[in-house]
């Protein structure tokens, strides 16, 4: 003989469980998609950074410099000169780095190429990198965004 209290006490019993596993999920799925999801950063307003020593940073090469939370790309060229750009590619934002034996600044996402004065030559790259001032001042290298 099956009681009417039986039902109600078993579908009561269903709830609480199904409550609990559910409370148990959202307790383990919660810390990890908030430790999976990087914080919010807020841009760090620089307006020049010194990069080095002129003696640091041999001819013909690029080294990556960090302005503010942006990546900057410093090249000194083999005539002497220091230029500086932008290391994030127009294309995806992927960094950018010297290549040496090409003679150019490349990305190595899709295969963009760009001059050493900037300037998009080949691949997927819509525009140009922006530039940065470049000022050498008691043997220390200053970049500054360009006004």
């Amino acid at each position: 003989m099956d009681h009417p209290e039986s039902g109600n006490k078993r579908d009561f019993l269903k709830w609480v469980l199904g409550s609990a596993a559910v409370a148990w999920l959202g307790a383990v799925l919660y810390p990890i998609s908030a430790y999976l999801k990087p914080p919010k950063q807020g841009e760090v307003e620089v307006s020049s950074v010194k990069a080095g020593k002129v003696t640091d940073i041999e001819k013909d090469s690029g080294v990556i410099v960090r302005f503010g939370n942006k990546p900057v790309i410093l090249i000194h060229k083999a005539t002497g000169e220091f230029r500086a750009f932008s290391a994030t590619c127009t294309h995806l934002d992927c960094t950018v780095q010297y290549k040496k034996d090409l003679g150019m600044i490349w990305c190595a996402c899709h295969n963009g190429k760009y001059d050493l004065n900037g300037r998009n030559v080949s691949g997927p790259p819509p525009k140009p990198l922006d530039e940065y001032k470049v000022v050498i001042k008691d043997g220390e290298i200053l970049i500054s965004k360009i006004a």
